[in-house]
């Protein structure tokens, strides 16, 4: 099984080309990329929303 980062508007990028084989390596790079922001002063419209799934085989 392996998982990847999708974006809600269905858009490509450097994030959702990457796979995992791990949700918890999903998940860190994900904390990584949202960690810093805070949801009282996030700009959701200038920063993409992920999500990860899971890539059936």
């Amino acid at each position: 099984m392996k998982f990847a980062l999708a974006r809600h508007d269905g858009e490509e990028d450097e994030i959702t080309s990457q796979s995992f084989d791990q949700y918890d390596d999903a998940y860190e790079l994900l904390e990584q990329i949202v960690g810093d922001l805070c949801c009282s002063d996030a700009d959701y419209d200038d920063h993409p929303y992920y999500e990860i799934i899971e890539v059936k085989n």
